[in-house]
């Protein structure tokens, strides 16, 4: 697999701390993981628009897995804060002027907890914003997770054409079963 292969997950475009979360999903029973190697870093990397900041390498690939625990225990049980605030804790948000006005730009201590950071820094994004539209699948199986984005903030599945309709039909074979 290289940069340029393709994403096989099954959700992304999510915000970037839930896209992290979501390089762990399931298919078929089985638990799959973009973020196994470097080849599969370099893919994600690329999804977000990182791959031309940071590198794919081994120091990168178990930092980015720090920050994606530390990120599933969080959403898991928000009382669980430690991880995400040790992540945080590799870098700082340094305030610029630029010429076209006031400016931020993210400082690491170690540009390999780079896009692990930024990940975490987007968590707390979330929070801020809308704490109650980060939300799990409601599907028994699945384990992504996504950023509510409906108008009435009712949104249960990852993908209403994968889980929705598993759901919709484990519905229905359980009335038919019943008739």
């Amino acid at each position: 697999m290289s940069a340029t292969a393709p994403d096989l997950r099954p959700l992304t475009g999510e915000p970037l701390a839930l896209d992290l979360l979501n390089t762990r999903w399931v298919r078929e029973g089985a638990v799959q993981d973009l973020l196994r190697d470097t080849d599969g870093l370099a893919v994600w990397l690329a999804a977000n628009g990182l791959d031309g900041r940071f590198a794919a390498d081994a120091a990168t690939l178990r930092h980015t897995l720090r920050a994606r625990d530390a990120l599933k225990a969080a959403v898991d049980g928000p009382t669980d804060t430690t991880g995400v605030d040790t992540v945080l804790g590799h870098g700082r948000i340094r305030p610029t002027l630029t010429a076209e006005g006031p400016g931020e730009r993210a400082e690491f201590r170690d540009d390999a907890w780079g896009p692990g950071w930024l990940a975490a820094r987007n968590y707390l994004e979330l929070l801020s914003a809308a704490p109650d539209r980060i939300r799990g699948c409601a599907h028994e199986d699945c384990v992504l997770h996504f950023f509510d984005t409906s108008r009435n903030g009712t949104r249960r599945w990852c993908s209403m054409a994968a889980c929705g309709n598993r759901a919709k039909a484990s519905r229905h074979y359980a009335r038919a079963k019943d008739a």
